[in-house]
């Protein structure tokens, strides 16, 4: 059982590593859904970032409740079987990191060192705003009876919720 574990917390963090965008689930204050993507870039304690234009639905979304689901899915061309992709969803709570804290800056460096040169234009768009994506919860899916809850004290913490009435845990 450890090595499911570990077989585990191996495939979700290379899931992590791999994947340059996220679907992004926000809604509405009346209670309508969006779905999109954004390119992202993530920090140790997998607050994860987007760089989005205030025109976008998901933006007016965020600014109106802060309440998003953020999905990284393994890609279908990838995949051995497309009813069983690796998927790590979070539920979270997004904010807007103000132009004037100096995290600002260290994002949009990281940014620029993953996606080039285009967010360098971004930098200087008035319309465009750096979101910040909180855990504080979340659901890794392996395969077929394969799904670890994600510890929402720490992120990298996986409960196997597969095991038939038990829980199989490890850090």
């Amino acid at each position: 059982m450890e090595k499911n574990i570990g077989r585990a917390k191996a495939a979700y963090a290379l899931l992590m590593s791999n994947m340059r965008t996220v679907v992004l689930g926000t809604v509405s204050n009346e209670g309508i859904p969006n779905v999109s993507y954004a390119p992202f870039v993530i920090d140790e304690a997998k607050n994860i970032y987007i760089f989005v234009s205030k025109l976008s639905v998901h933006t007016s979304n965020l600014q109106a409740n802060g309440k998003a689901s953020v999905m990284l899915i393994e890609d279908e061309a990838k995949s051995k079987q497309i009813f069983a992709r690796k998927r790590v969803t979070y539920s979270c709570h997004g904010t807007v990191v103000e132009k004037n804290n100096p995290q600002w800056e260290h994002i949009a460096n990281q940014f620029d060192q993953r996606f080039g040169n285009i967010i360098y234009i971004f930098r200087n768009l008035p319309d465009f705003d750096i979101f910040k994506f909180t855990p504080y919860e979340g659901l890794f899916v392996m395969d077929f009876g394969a799904a670890y809850q994600i510890n929402a004290d720490d992120l990298n913490h996986l409960v196997d919720i597969t095991e038939q009435g038990e829980s199989e845990t490890e850090k």
